[in-house]
């Protein structure tokens, strides 16, 4: 089929990478504008749009997907198909129907189950088992549409989200090839979702990875790894942004909040018991581990994290 690939994030380069592999011909890449990025502040493109314009393909970068320049661009390049991973704007109806085959979107979740910009990142906060991802077809309510077919992948007791996505951007690659292989084929049915089972996953602000050690060890363990890499679990040490980048549920109390430091370690207490950090970012400096920045620290009486 004659392709339009829509996407923005890193996240997204390996379902462009498969599709320039595949039979199906990759006629244009669609993304969101060039942004500022670094100390100068220079307008980059997004990783989509770097790896596009690597492989030779027009990019199209619309501030809004209906505008009319880009409708006019997209109806005359006549996709087939428009297969699309984390592009990051809502497409209006007008456009969808501009491919015979509509728009085709895998999504990092198995809906309806976490519907949203975070998919991946809530399903580990919220302590689920498993997860996966999800082909389906694009409609003007949000990851809404008809299921063609999806995978499942267990989440580790020690699974970030970050390590979680980079699975899930290779092994779902793989799946949207699959799906678009069988829409060319005459053989994929959507089945519409179910009405039960829905929940969001809207996008993980700083303050939401703010942690708040009244709640207990193992749902604070969770909130460390559905926030790492980003945009990192956090807390105040002394008045200042303490990063928590791993830490694990240990035996023992303590005071929410209350450090107990020792030569070898560094726990926290929380609603019931102690979570150990094991590697941490004080504000200003590099990653290192715990107990290597206690080495560093002149504590005082009844210190905590707040």
């Amino acid at each position: 089929m004659r392709l339009i690939f829509a996407g923005t994030p890193e996240v997204a380069v390996e379902s462009l990478n498969a599709l320039v592999e595949s039979d199906h011909e990759v006629v244009a890449v669609v993304t969101r504008p060039d942004a500022q990025a670094g100390r100068g502040r220079k307008l980059v493109p997004s990783p989509v749009g770097a790896r596009a314009a690597e492989l030779g393909l027009e990019v199209l970068k619309p501030e809004k997907p209906s505008d009319p320049d880009f409708v006019a661009r997209l109806t005359e390049l006549a996709p087939d198909c428009c297969p699309v991973v984390a592009y990051g704007a809502l497409v209006p109806q007008r456009v969808i129907d501009i491919p015979a085959h509509g728009w085709v979107n895998l999504h990092f979740s198995l809906l309806p189950r976490w519907r949203g910009a975070a998919p991946v990142q809530h399903a580990v906060i919220a302590g689920d088992a498993e997860t996966g991802a999800c082909t389906f077809s694009l409609v003007k309510a949000m990851d809404a549409g008809p299921v063609y077919d999806q995978i499942r992948t267990p989440i580790g007791d020690q699974t970030t989200s970050g390590e979680l996505l980079s699975q899930l951007a290779v092994d779902g690659a793989q799946l949207l090839v699959r799906t678009l292989d069988r829409i060319e084929a005459g053989e994929a049915t959507g089945v519409p979702q179910p009405e039960e089972g829905i929940t969001l996953a809207p996008k993980i602000t700083v303050e939401d990875a703010r942690l708040d050690f009244s709640r207990t060890a193992v749902e604070l363990d969770r909130q460390i790894r559905g926030c790492t890499p980003a945009p990192g679990a956090w807390a105040l040490f002394r008045g200042e942004r303490f990063k928590v980048i791993t830490a694990s549920p240990a035996d023992g109390s303590a005071r929410p909040g209350e450090l107990v430091v020792t030569k070898k370690s560094v726990h926290v207490g929380t609603a019931d018991g102690l979570l150990e950090l094991v590697q941490i970012q004080p504000q200003g400096k590099k990653s290192m581990r715990a107990a290597d920045w206690a080495r560093g620290v002149q504590f005082g009486e009844a210190e905590s994290l707040t």
